[in-house]
C-alpha cells in the first residue's frame, strides 16, 4: 500500500465483493460487527468504499428511511490512511446521495469534529450497555397487560409503532431484520402497544429496537429477553435520556461506551404515543 499519499485513492459504490475488506477494517478498528452484520447492512442500504491498489481503505454506508430522513454510519478509514481527508470525502459523497433528506448519525469522539464541520449538530446521545444477566428480572405487569410472541400479523403494527417513535419509515429494514430476529409484543387490553426484538449481533446478542409507551413497558420488554437468556452476552443501546441506565447497570449490563447522536437538517416530527427506548443499532438508529 502506498502510505502517505492519496492520489491513487478513489471512491466507488460498495458491492458484496467488498464486504470481506470492509469487515477487515471494522475488525482492525475493534468494532464488533460480524460478516453477517455487514451483509444485512448492505442488503437494506447503500455503501461507498475508498479503494487504493485494489484494497478497501475506507467505508461509509447510508440508509434512506422514507423521503424525509436517513441515517449514515460505518465510517471507517484504515489507520494507515487517516489524516488524508478520505473520511470527509466518503461522508460528503454519501450526504449527496441521501439529499435532500435530513441525516442522522451516531458519532464517536474521534468523528465529532468532522461531522460538526459538515453541518451536523448534537441532539442527544446513545449509551452502549452490555454484559450478562444472571438473576431473573421481575417485570411489573399491569392489569390487562401481557408479553407475547410476535407473529407475522404483527409486522405492520410494529412498523407503525416504530414510525411513531422514531419518525423513520423502516418497513424494508424490518422485513429483513425479522428474518433473523425473535420478537415479543407488549399487549395492553388486547392491543399491541410496544415490542422488542432479539437477534445475533457482534459478540453476542442485541436487544433492540425496544419501542414502548412508557419506561415501565420498556423494562418489561427488556426483562423478558434478559430473563430468557440468563448468562448470555447481551447488548442494549439506549438513548441517554431514556431513564434506563441505572436499571440496566443493576441487571449486570454495564455502560461501556457513549456516542453522540447528531442530525444534519430538520428531521420529521415524532407522532407520540410510543417512544424509542433502545435502537436497532448505532448505524441504523
Amino acid at each position: 500500500m502506498k502510505i502517505g499519499a492519496e492520489a491513487d485513492v478513489h471512491l466507488r459504490e460498495m458491492t458484496p465483493h467488498d464486504l470481506a475488506g470492509a469487515h477487515a477494517l471494522s475488525k482492525a478498528a475493534n468494532w464488533p460487527h460480524r460478516a453477517e452484520d455487514w451483509e444485512l447492512m448492505l442488503r437494506v442500504g447503500q455503501g461507498l468504499v475508498a479503494e487504493q491498489g485494489g484494497e478497501v481503505v475506507g467505508t461509509v454506508m447510508g440508509w434512506a428511511h422514507g423521503p424525509e430522513i436517513a441515517t449514515l454510519g460505518m465510517v471507517i478509514v484504515d489507520g494507515r490512511m487517516r489524516g488524508l481527508g478520505i473520511g470527509r470525502k466518503l461522508v460528503d459523497a454519501m450526504i449527496a446521495r441521501l439529499a435532500p433528506r435530513a441525516i442522522q448519525l451516531n458519532a464517536t469522539q474521534d468523528g465529532l469534529s468532522l461531522y460538526k464541520s459538515q453541518g451536523f449538530v448534537p441532539v442527544g446521545s446513545i449509551q452502549q450497555h452490555q454484559g450478562a444477566v444472571f438473576s431473573q428480572p421481575m417485570p411489573r405487569l399491569r392489569r390487562g397487560e401481557r408479553v407475547r410472541p410476535m407473529s407475522a400479523n404483527d409486522e405492520a403494527r410494529i412498523v407503525a409503532l416504530d414510525q411513531r417513535a422514531s419518525g423513520f419509515q423502516r418497513g424494508a429494514l424490518f422485513a429483513e431484520v425479522l428474518k433473523q430476529a425473535q420478537g415479543v409484543a407488549l399487549d395492553r387490553e388486547g392491543e399491541a402497544v410496544g415490542f422488542a426484538l432479539f437477534r445475533r449481533f457482534g459478540r453476542g446478542y442485541v436487544v433492540g429496537p425496544v419501542i414502548a409507551p412508557d419506561r415501565e413497558g420498556a423494562r418489561t420488554l427488556i426483562s423478558h429477553w434478559a430473563g430468557a437468556n440468563l448468562g448470555m452476552f447481551i447488548r442494549v443501546d439506549v438513548p441517554g435520556d431514556c431513564g434506563l441506565a441505572d436499571w440496566l447497570q443493576n441487571l449486570g449490563l454495564e455502560c461501556v461506551d457513549r456516542v453522540v447522536t447528531m442530525v444534519r437538517g430538520t428531521p420529521p416530527e415524532l407522532q407520540g404515543g410510543a417512544a424509542n427506548f433502545a435502537i436497532v443499532s448505532q448505524a441504523f438508529g
